[in-house]
């Protein structure tokens, strides 16, 4: 896949843009979720990132920033009232305060001496959450000046947009809150089961159980069994398009002979075939396939959401394997792990690729709905809590959960991607 020839550099290109989409895509789709519904109960959002770490690239676009960022293992979105933002201004410092349409838009908290068109004064009092004023005493004299609820503030070249109590994330209601978290896995099942439906009409339907492959020296070689024979019936039994039925026959006939009804080059024919056990299982030696039609809209609704529902099925047993010590540090994989595997299935096709871009969406959203510190379920969990108690838990409290809980992922990361260039290593 990583060969010197043209071919196999284009291909190694394509794989790695994939794998690239396939990150870009989930996270971004996770925290618009969050943003969305977050500027939908009328929170400032002050920032949209993907990833962590330094700044690559940003902008800003209406009261948002958008960064791409350093280290790709997620992404985050900035809420007004969420992290101490805002400088406070004490009564009796001297600030400078620029105005328009006599309402207050720039407040300047350092180099007051550089600013122009600005009203320098001593701070009496200022409210920047509820009343939305300044007290100023000008030279002696006291001046009282409106705020505008967009105004910003400047310190040390920075500017930041001042939050209006309505607008911080703390003043919303549990429900406003608990949906603007559970929106960012929200899209990412929402995701998933489009990609799933998207699977369904790519894979299409199977008309019948063909084999695809006999293997040498096997029972099916020997009776005669050939790449292309439809199989219809065994012992009487209907087969149709479904293999599991044909395989679940096949384990109930352990060395004992069945007649298989073909159709070969258009001609009906009956093999008779004994499966024999290879490693505590009856086989035959063959490699099922089928031919394919479109799926209809509703066969692709229905298979998405049985898919959906299995995979679902998988990765929870994962999680309680995980949770019941099953599982060892050396079995998990981390980032790297997670690369290795994406690029394999981007190189096995459209839609194995699609179908694990369905699974990775899945499994975000899940994982993320757990109740572990800094998780999207963690902070439901406190959401749910103040519900009951009718007050919220002490921010300071939960935000120290929510720091040891990162500080604690990270440091799994670490190990596993440790692991992870250790088993590269060794091959």
């Amino acid at each position: 896949m990583f060969g010197r020839d043209g071919g196999k550099m284009l291909l190694s290109i394509d794989v790695i843009f994939k794998i690239v989409l396939l990150f870009f895509v989930l996270v971004t789709i996770h925290e618009w979720g969050h943003y969305y519904f977050a500027k939908r109960a009328g929170i400032l959002v002050r920032e949209f990132a993907i990833g962590f770490g330094p700044k690559l690239f940003s902008f800003i676009r209406g009261e948002t920033r958008y960064t791409l960022r350093l280290l790709p293992i997620g992404g985050f979105v900035r809420m007004a009232g969420e992290d101490p933002e805002i400088i406070e201004v004490q009564p009796g410092q001297t600030i400078a305060v620029g105005l328009k349409q006599n309402r207050v838009d720039r407040i300047y908290l350092d180099q007051l001496d550089q600013r122009t068109d600005v009203i320098q004064g001593s701070v009496e009092s200022i409210d920047l959450e509820r009343d939305l004023k300044v007290k100023l005493d000008i030279g002696g004299e006291t001046a009282v000046y409106p705020v505008d609820p967009k105004a910003f503030m400047i310190a040390r070249g920075k500017e930041t947009q001042i939050a209006p109590l309505d607008r911080q994330f703390g003043s919303k209601t549990v429900g406003q809150r608990m949906m603007t978290i559970f929106a960012g896995p929200l899209m990412n099942f929402i995701l998933a089961f489009i990609l799933f439906i998207g699977v369904m009409f790519m894979a299409g339907m199977p008309v019948n159980v063909k084999i695809d492959r006999v293997e040498p020296d096997s029972p099916a070689q020997i009776a005669g069994l050939m790449a292309g024979d439809i199989v219809t019936e065994v012992d009487g039994k209907p087969i149709k398009e479904d293999p599991t039925a044909l395989i679940n026959l096949i384990h109930e006939s352990p060395n004992k002979q069945m007649n298989w009804t073909v159709v070969r080059g258009g001609q009906q024919q009956i093999i008779k075939v004994t499966p024999q056990i290879k490693d505590g299982v009856p086989l035959v030696g063959v490699r099922l396939t089928s031919d394919k039609r479109t799926a209809t809209f509703g066969e692709a609704l229905q298979g998405g959401w049985m898919n959906m529902v299995e995979a679902t099925k998988q990765i929870m047993t994962g999680f309680k394997m995980l949770v019941m010590g099953q599982f060892t540090l050396d079995d998990l994989g981390g980032p790297v792990r997670i690369v290795e595997v994406t690029g394999e299935h981007a190189s096995a096709g459209l839609t194995q690729y699609t179908f694990w871009f369905a699974i990775m969406s899945l499994y975000l959203g899940i994982f993320n709905l757990l109740p572990f510190p800094a998780l999207d379920g963690s902070r439901l969990v406190f959401l749910a809590l103040e519900a009951v108690r009718g007050r919220p838990v002490d921010p300071n409290r939960e935000s120290m959960v929510h720091f040891i809980g990162f500080a604690m992922l990270m440091l799994l990361v670490i190990a596993v991607t440790y692991n992870d260039i250790l088993r590269l290593i060794k091959g």
